[in-house]
Formats: structure tokens, sequence, C-alpha cells
């Protein structure tokens, strides 16, 4: 395994908004779910990588290669599905396959049909006459048809149904059992995560929170639930977040062994999803008297 991807003290300020300090990495042979709510620096950091927008500080590295220096290099290595389509409306799928083979040395048609096929894309139909999902496939069927080592996902299944987000998922399964392949996926729907990721990244307000092997993070955190009686202020620093009702308390630990020591028996300790992570980190104690 080498590092496919490698992003250091990478800033880029806006007025009202910066993405402050960002330090990933990502192995080859690795699913990487890059969580956070909207607005928390997720397509930005992804842009920054497609050279799409230009970085204020830091570097981005991938395959060894400087995303800008090399860019032309690094692009032909890299697929990349964004949650908007940017293909041209009144082309065809046929025809915008001829427009893009020619950026890629690697371009497989046989590849190409075979997710033509496998996603039933009708092959002489518009792009703008295609549904939303149907949009969705083709740009996947593009990103996978130049035989990538980096797949970038930005909200691929943002408002799309539960079978073909499955679908996806399975073929991410497959595409990372080539060892020499990894995958940046960048999503809010974070139940997609819990059943392919190996690594979470969660950002928040331009802030990398955490990052770390999912089945550590899911370890390391506990949802506590008890009753009011028990919470003083020293005890709610312990938390990275509450939420407070009339009949008790819910609220997540970065560490659960300490939720242990703390309130022995007197409280419920239970495994979070990394929606309960995203969510309690995100209102931290903002909602803590919001259902009395």
């Amino acid at each position: 395994m080498s590092r496919i991807l490698e992003i250091s003290h990478l800033s880029k300020h806006y007025p009202g908004f910066s993405l402050q300090e960002i330090d990933i990495s990502l192995e080859s042979g690795f699913i990487m779910g890059f969580i956070g709510p909207n607005g928390a620096g997720k397509t930005t950091t992804i842009k920054l990588i497609m050279n799409l927008i230009r970085r204020d500080s830091g570097s981005i590295r991938a395959f060894g290669l400087d995303n800008i220096e090399d860019e032309v290099r690094v692009k032909e290595r890299i697929g990349f599905v964004y949650e908007e389509n940017y293909f041209y409306e009144d082309l065809t799928i046929s025809e915008t396959r001829r427009v893009i083979r020619p950026f890629y040395r690697g371009w497989d048609d046989p590849v190409f049909d075979g997710y033509i096929e496998r996603f039933q894309l009708p092959p002489k139909k518009k792009i703008k006459d295609l549904s939303r999902g149907m949009k969705m496939k083709f740009s996947l069927a593009v990103a996978l048809s130049h035989h990538a080592d980096l797949i970038i996902m930005d909200e691929p299944t943002s408002g799309l149904d539960p079978v073909f987000r499955n679908e996806l998922l399975e073929i991410l399964a497959e595409i990372i059992q080539d060892e020499s392949k990894g995958v940046l996926f960048s999503t809010h729907i974070t139940t997609d995560l819990d059943k392919i990721a190996d690594y979470i990244t969660f950002i928040h307000k331009g802030k990398i929170i955490l990052s770390d092997a999912k089945d550590t993070i899911l370890e390391r955190y506990a949802l506590v639930k008890g009753g009011n009686d028990l919470l003083d202020r020293d005890l709610r620093a312990e938390f990275a977040g509450i939420r407070q009702h009339r009949y008790g308390f819910e609220a997540l630990i970065g560490d659960a062994a300490r939720a242990r020591q703390l309130f022995g028996n007197e409280v419920a300790i239970e495994k979070p999803s990394l929606e309960d992570i995203m969510i309690f980190m995100v209102r931290g104690n903002e909602h803590a008297q919001s259902d009395f």
C-alpha cells in the first residue's frame, strides 16, 4: 500500500468562511468517508484537490505528485463524480463519450459499454433528458472507464433512491478489491459510510474535527443516556454534545471507558452511529434545553 492522497496544512479563505489547516491522508486500498454538515468545507476541499480553485497555502499531493505542477498527470488518474452535472446537455451519451475519450490515455471503451449496459442507460438519449439518477450513473460510468486509481465523489447519492445507492456501494466495494486504488467519498448520508468506509474524516466550519479508522471512532465514542439529576456543570464539560428533555438527557462522550467511570450503572451507555457522532458534535450544547 502507498499514500494515494496527502493534504497538508491546506487553507482557503473567503469572506465569511475559511478552510483552515486541513490535513488528510489516504492510502491505496481504502475508502475514506468525508463527512460534515452542508457548508462545512467538503466541496471546497474537493475543488482544491481537483485544482478548480486555487489554495491560499498548504500542499496537495496525489500519487506523490503536486496537484498543480503535475495537474494533467494527476487528473488522468482520478475519477471524479460530482453532485451536479457538468456535461454538455444537448449531446447524447454516445456523443459525450466521443468528446471525453481523447482526454484519457487509459480510456477503455469495453469498460464504458459494460457500465452503460449495467446501468441501463440509453446511448442515444441526450444528457438533458436524463433523470437525476441517470445523470449520476452516467457520471459514474465515465469516472470508472479510464482505470482511475483514485475515485473522488462529492455527494454522489444525495437525492437518489436506496436501490441505486446500494448498487453504487457494491461497485465501490468491487473497485477497492484492487488494493492499488482508493476512494474519497464525501457525503452527509452517513448510513452509506457505515457499510463501506474504512476511514472517516469529519469536517466542521472549515476545520478537521476528527480523522481516524471508522471502527476506532465507533469504539471510542459512546452515547450516554440518563436522568437530568446526574448532570452538573463539571459533567457537562465531559461531553461533546448534549440533548436534554424533561425525562432525561442523551450525550456524546469521546471516551466510553470514561463514561463508565463517571456514572457506573446509573446510565445507559450505547454505541453511537456515525450520524449520532456528527449531529452531537455539530450541535454541541446548542439544544441542551430545547425539549423542556
